[in-house]
């Protein structure tokens, strides 16, 4: 890894993964493992109460290093053909599938209850944790040290606006959501007993 490889456009260039990303994350798949709501996704998310302050200026700050990522990585050749590539594919594909799998619960849980079953019985968010697994894979494919201090930055805010999304599942779920919180890890671990 370096600091900051040469930069060139091509077409084997990190925004390969941000293509891939925005395909599984945005584009509605109709595979049967993958269906889910999306409308009851929505309404599940929609009215989401705004941030405090500091939360919108986390938020913001986060979403401008995003952009600078993804504008980087449309100038950072891929290492083909390195160890770092292939274990950066591997995360890449791992953190998908966990998103995915995470979605699973989407389908069945009803719109007026917190979602509780599948991977949320370890982690109270584990889209999160599956799309920081992409985000560490990309910046380890990318091979350039500060596209990786950039990702992990990246993750941090994003973890320290968590909170802001569990204060609304409280409001909108109330003592089932108390509940839940109580007995399951916010990013990862053996639930405790009901």
């Amino acid at each position: 890894m370096t600091l900051m490889p040469t930069l060139e456009i091509g077409i084997w260039n990190l925004w390969i993964f941000w293509v891939a990303w925005v395909f599984f994350h945005v584009m509605p798949l109709d595979w049967p493992i993958f269906r889910y709501d999306y409308k009851a996704q929505f309404q599940k998310s929609a009215a989401y109460p705004p941030p405090n302050k500091s939360e919108k200026i986390m938020n913001n700050f986060g979403t401008a290093i995003l952009i600078i990522l993804i504008i980087y990585s449309i100038f950072l050749p891929l290492p083909l053909g390195t160890p770092l590539l292939y274990a950066g594919i591997a995360l890449f594909v791992v953190g998908l599938i966990i998103c995915q799998i995470a979605r699973i619960p989407w389908r069945t849980t009803p719109i007026d209850e917190p979602i509780t079953e599948g991977l949320y019985k370890y982690s109270r968010h584990p889209i999160y944790i599956g799309v920081f697994v992409q985000y560490i894979g990309i910046g380890i494919a990318s091979a350039s040290w500060l596209f990786l201090l950039l990702i992990i930055l990246h993750i941090i805010l994003a973890i320290l606006c968590a909170p802001a999304e569990e204060r609304f599942c409280l409001e909108k779920y109330g003592d089932t959501y108390l509940k839940y919180k109580n007995r399951t890890p916010r990013w990862i671990g053996i639930p405790k007993s009901s």
